[in-house]
């Protein structure tokens, strides 16, 4: 198959959003939010046993959950086998499932792991989809309690997540720098709802890919039943809807801004207030610190015996 196309971007930036209008092209399948890449990675290292990485493939939820079973992988992978390839075998056995010629992949978690993604597919093209970390912040900090899991490393006020938004961004644009215009292309949130039509083609024709107008009309063909974050798919793109002037507080806004106003102002973004370098320089140290032991003790976690303990097998 063609090389993967990765989208990127911090949660909350509108990147669903991006991935359903892209996954209804005849040219790409990108199914829900993977989570198994870093996971496969540290488990295997370089190359895999075959076996063990199938047993490994059973217990993962998302597997089961977009359908695929560990025979439609197992024919895909053998013993000796880079274990990028083999985690790239079972995106495209969803692909073909779906009969698409390539694969992609949206899970913003991955914004805490592109040099692992560089170095797994380094033919990947990446389109990385950046809002207004502000708007981004009041939508994330509104989501509902259970909607998905919350780490000790999980932003809990504007500040933090100015931490994280601010990282994610510079990480993503350093990957940008290293590979150049025709495997990156950076697009804004608000450049996508406010023209769908020409953004989406724009991006169509930087991955080579079949852009039709019928993608946008997804409106109504999505169950979201089950996903309270995500109902804003079940109308049409629109400009607007988020606002972090009329939803966030001035104290909010000028905490955001404190920690993160300096790559607001390199983006374009209109900037309230003065930033304090001090604090800022403080509050990243903290956020950094915390998030660095938060990866350490996960890496630990999923490489020990006690991952399998703790998932059991899903598929026969």
């Amino acid at each position: 198959m063609k090389p993967p196309l990765i989208l990127l971007g911090v949660s909350r930036s509108g990147t669903t959003l991006l991935r359903v209008i892209l996954d209804r092209s005849p040219g790409i399948a990108i199914p829900d939010e993977s989570f198994f890449v870093p996971l496969l990675a540290r488990r295997h290292g370089r190359t895999i046993d075959a076996d063990r990485f199938l047993e490994d493939v059973a217990r993962v939820p998302t597997i089961c959950a977009w359908g695929l079973r560990v025979e439609d992988i197992a024919p895909r992978v053998w013993s000796g086998m880079p274990t990028a390839e083999a985690v790239a075998a079972i995106f495209e056995a969803e692909a073909e499932r779906a009969g698409k010629p390539r694969w992609g992949d949206k899970t913003p978690m991955y914004m805490r792991h592109v040099t692992l993604l560089e170095r797994l597919f380094p033919a990947a093209q990446y389109v990385h989809l950046i809002r207004d970390g502000r708007d981004a912040a009041a939508s994330f900090l509104e989501i509902p309690r259970g909607t998905y899991t919350r780490t000790w490393a999980h932003p809990r006020s504007p500040a933090q997540f100015a931490c994280l938004w601010r990282k994610e961004v510079r990480s993503a644009r350093g990957l940008g720098g290293r590979v150049g215009a025709d495997r990156y292309h950076e697009v804004r949130y608000e450049q996508l709802v406010a023209d769908p039509a020409q953004t989406m083609a724009t991006i169509c024709a930087f991955a080579t890919i079949p852009f039709e107008e019928e993608m946008l009309q997804y409106a109504g063909a999505l169950d979201v039943s089950a996903k309270p974050h995500q109902q804003r798919l079940l109308h049409a793109p629109t400009a607007g809807v988020r606002s972090w002037r009329r939803d966030m507080s001035a104290a909010d806004v000028a905490s955001f801004e404190d920690v993160a106003g300096d790559l607001l102002d390199e983006l374009g973004y209109d900037v309230t207030s003065s930033a304090s370098s001090v604090r800022a320089r403080a509050a990243r140290a903290t956020y950094d610190t915390r998030l660095a032991a938060w990866n350490t003790t996960s890496s630990l976690v999923q490489r020990s015996p006690l991952w399998r303990r703790r998932h059991p097998r899903l598929s026969a």
